[in-house]
């Protein structure tokens, strides 16, 4: 079973005020996921919704399985504590940069990416150690983490470097983007429009391609089997 994001757009601070609830804004200015320049606040809220969204994903699944019965998931993560690594946020980092050149030109509103946050999050071994333990309903069997290049070849060790010529980083630019495109579309189209996509992930593309020629970056893959606890 393949799980990739949080079920809900994570939010600020919550405080009640008269008996209403009341929910802060991330403060996540420029950027439409967690980055170097994220505050504290939305590294905390990111964490806090994987946490309760995991946690509902567990239960409602060990409700489906018998005492024993064994659930193997794979998903996007990351392997350092730090969220903000390459392999957790930096496909996102070049959205964001996409978003805000498009703003910059007048052509989309920069005060819809300050207010857009993906349901995503790329979570490490011990937030979902954390959250397997909290909920009860399963033991970890097994939890392993392959690393995968950008286009989802598989890396073998450490040593994996591409020396690339710059027309084919381009061409694997625009490929990653339209594997990226296929999933997160749905997202901005209603926070920024259907028109304005075809343009975005051209500038997108070409940020990736841009980055491919000069790094060799990859995504963490987390693999976790887990069995039913009577």
């Amino acid at each position: 079973m393949k799980l990739s994001s949080i079920y809900k757009v994570p939010c600020g601070e919550v405080n009640k005020k008269d008996g209403v609830v009341i929910t802060a804004d991330l403060d996540n200015k420029g950027k439409i996921y967690l980055s170097k320049t994220s505050p504290m606040s939305a590294h905390k809220a990111y964490a806090l919704q994987f946490q309760t969204d995991f946690s509902v994903f567990l239960r409602s699944r060990s409700e489906e399985l018998v005492p024993g019965g064994r659930m193997v998931l794979s998903f996007l993560g990351r392997s350092s504590p730090d969220p903000t690594t390459e392999e957790g946020c930096y496909q996102w980092e070049l959205l964001a940069q996409a978003l805000m050149s498009m703003a910059k030109e007048g052509i989309i509103e920069e005060e819809n990416i300050d207010a857009f946050n993906a349901p995503y999050y790329a979570a490490s071994p011990e937030e979902l150690k954390m959250a397997i333990e909290k909920e009860g309903s399963f033991s970890i069997d097994r939890l392993e983490i392959s690393p995968v290049d950008w286009e989802g070849g598989n890396i073998s060790d450490d040593s994996y470097d591409i020396v690339r010529f710059k027309p084919e980083a381009l061409a694997s630019g625009r490929r990653v983007a339209k594997t990226i495109r296929a999933v997160v579309e749905p997202m901005l189209e209603p926070t920024f429009g259907q028109k304005v996509m075809d343009e975005l992930f051209e500038r997108y593309a070409k940020l990736v391609g841009e980055y491919v020629y000069v790094s060799s970056p990859r995504y963490a893959v987390v693999i976790v089997s887990l069995l039913r606890m009577g």
